[in-house]
């Protein structure tokens, strides 16, 4: 396994499987309706397809800088720095070789808990900076509690997330996510160009395709007539969350009527990156042993907004020399027998 490590925790119902390499979230297994466990997230049955595979970024830490910037190329403090690209001539997660192809130090771990490690020096794929950065997971009696934190001598741009693709019907079951229900509590969505990259405008979601205030079934509106969906091939877009941030707040929820898991995903961050899977088919054998099929999961993504450092409009992804960067999320999990009551009011 070339120094990949596997960590194992559990509470309760609930058990989850980690890699050091990306400080991974390989498996996940929450009951259903009837009590019965099945792994909810996606990845690789071999761990080396993590690797050889084009990424996917299956349960991985996403960072230094989670999701696209322009050109690779941000400036701060009068100081241009280019970073690695991989998609387009952009940094897709820090370039080809991000966070989720390290192999992170197990720093710290219990019986439902592990804390990762990962130290990246001045210049790392571009970024200024010597950085410690952390990830805890933790087991929790509904879910699993993520905390990142992040420190740096000089400063820097950190945005840091949980990349998990789910299922909620189960990561074996063949099933894609388009009758899951979706509710994200977003007004606007950041608008994209043809590379991805943010516009740098807020579009307002009011009655169209990307309207989620109101849960709906993910196959509703996915391939509808909308020159946003076209350039992501489906949903591939930042959603600008209701609020303040800088507290833990329910920032989505996702139901599976079939299971009647349901999913709450919390978080710190102003924002929620929403990908509907478009570009999963054909590839390696998953966990289960099966090949997903297009949308046969999603991820939703908190974070800052994608190319933060380059748009003076968006919430600011700089931290200072010595500070503390932090970012609390959470999926908790619960089950109903219907969308009222997966969806209360």
């Amino acid at each position: 396994m070339s120094g990949i490590e596997v960590v194992d925790i559990a509470r309760g119902a609930f058990r989850a499987q980690f890699l050091t390499l990306g400080a991974t979230l390989h498996r996940l297994e929450v009951p259903d309706r009837h009590g019965r466990a099945d792994n909810v997230v996606l990845g690789y049955a071999d761990l080396e397809d993590y690797r050889r595979q084009p990424p996917r970024y299956y349960g991985a830490v996403a960072g230094r800088y989670a999701n696209r910037i322009a050109g690779g190329r941000f400036t701060l403090d009068g100081e241009t720095f280019q970073l690695t690209t991989n998609e387009n001539g952009n940094s897709l997660h820090s370039g080809p070789d991000g966070f989720d192809r390290q192999i992170w130090t197990v720093e710290a771990r219990s019986d439902s808990a592990v804390t990762f490690r990962l130290d990246t020096p001045h210049g790392w794929n571009g970024f200024p900076g010597d950085l410690v950065a952390r990830v805890e997971y933790a087991l929790e009696e509904d879910g699993l509690a993520v905390r990142f934190t992040a420190t740096a001598d000089r400063a820097t741009i950190v945005n840091l997330t949980q990349h998990a693709y789910f299922n909620l019907a189960g990561e074996g079951s063949g099933a894609t996510v388009l009758d899951h229900l979706l509710q994200i509590p977003a007004g606007a969505i950041t608008p994209v160009n043809e590379a991805l990259i943010p516009t740098g405008v807020l579009a307002p979601v009011e009655g169209g395709a990307f309207d989620f205030r109101a849960p709906k079934p993910i196959g509703r509106d996915v391939d509808a007539a909308d020159a946003q969906l076209v350039l992501g091939q489906g949903y591939d877009h930042n959603f600008v969350l209701d609020g303040p941030a800088g507290f833990e707040r329910r920032i989505a929820t996702l139901f599976d009527p079939g299971s009647g898991r349901v999913l709450e995903v919390h978080s710190t961050e102003p924002g929620v990156q929403f990908y509907s899977g478009n570009h999963l088919a054909d590839g390696a054998p998953g966990t289960g042993g099966g090949v997903y099929p297009t949308r046969g999961g999603l991820c939703l993504e908190p974070q800052k907004f994608p190319d933060s450092p380059n748009q003076p409009g968006f919430p600011s992804a700089r931290v200072e020399a010595g500070e503390t960067y932090r970012h609390s999320m959470a999926f908790r999990f619960r089950t109903a027998g219907d969308a009222e009551e997966a969806f209360p009011l």
